[in-house]
């Protein structure tokens, strides 16, 4: 799992991972069932997500066809548990006959299964980033929940927040990513980077990396995830060049449109915030973030 908040490289490292011998990139699983199942957007291989090969063989390896979900019970759980105000509900102790969150989790064990059993691989890399998601993840019993907690620095993430990003569809006119001013950027990456290191506490194996510490050695610190994961650090990563990565087709259901990139991607930290982003919302974000900044070891000025 990967954690922590948007923009911050996630998709990337997503893909980056998928290049590795029994490892399967799945993208934001947490997104699947609006973005794949009822909106059918296309899949990281172009193909919709209802006609893709994987995914339709995912569907019926884990419940025998995506038809055979309830899907609104499943999307009405997601969209009041999987949130920030559910998070005292997924903690609670009181929660032990709550139907709704037994069956979510049984929704969740049975669709990692399929996407291992579809792809042959172990271990299934999940994009979704939000703590929430997490702690969802922690309660299902099948599921052994590795947790690296990627950061980047407030302003990157902040101003890379104001730019407008398309979102591919299959039908209609193509969507933008959230875009959020320099106060609410600064509150998310607050209470989601917060939630999400809050959770080394709740027995999930934790790991911390910097967007920007991947991208200058990519190579140490994928074998860092490796071992965290409980694959061999010591694998062969003939994708990893010294202009970038290669990267293959992929099967990422939801997450930045880098998803659609194959072949050669230039591994480069973005920061372009640090000649293009305003003076006054680099300072807002520098005070409203100080302290994650001064945990992550980024400097202030």
């Amino acid at each position: 799992m990967i954690g922590g908040w948007g923009r911050c490289g996630s998709t990337l490292l997503d893909m980056m991972l998928g290049q590795v011998p029994g490892l399967v990139s799945a993208g934001e699983v947490r997104e699947l069932w609006l973005r794949g199942c009822v909106e059918n957007r296309p899949c990281g291989c172009g193909a919709s997500f209802r006609t893709c090969p994987f995914w339709t063989e995912v569907g019926e390896a884990a419940f025998g066809g995506w038809d055979n979900l309830d899907l609104d019970r499943v999307l009405r759980v997601r969209y009041t548990v999987d949130r920030p105000w559910g998070v005292p509900r997924l903690l609670s102790r009181r929660t032990a006959g709550d139907e709704d969150l037994a069956m979510y989790g049984d929704v969740l064990a049975r669709l990692f299964e399929g996407i291992r059993k579809v792809s042959g691989a172990r271990v299934v890399i999940d994009s979704s980033k939000l703590p929430s998601h997490t702690m969802m993840l922690r309660r299902t019993a099948d599921v052994d929940v590795r947790l690296v907690h990627l950061v980047r620095d407030s302003r990157g993430v902040a101003y890379s927040n104001t730019k407008v990003v398309l979102k591919q569809v299959t039908e209609g006119e193509p969507t933008m990513l959230p875009r959020h001013g320099a106060v609410g950027a600064s509150a998310r990456y607050t209470l989601y980077n917060g939630l999400t290191a809050w959770t080394n506490r709740l027995d999930v194996d934790y790991m911390l990396l910097r967007y920007e510490d991947l991208i200058a050695d990519p190579e140490r610190n994928l074998r860092a995830i490796l071992a965290h994961a409980g694959e061999p650090d010591d694998v062969e990563l003939p994708f990893l060049t010294s202009e970038g990565a290669l990267l293959a087709e992929n099967h990422l259901v939801d997450g930045n449109p880098v998803r659609f990139s194959k072949g050669a991607v230039p591994l480069r930290s973005d920061e372009e915030w640090r000649t293009r982003m305003t003076s006054r919302d680099r300072r807002l974000v520098t005070a409203l973030t100080l302290p994650l900044l001064a945990t992550y070891g980024y400097p202030v000025r």
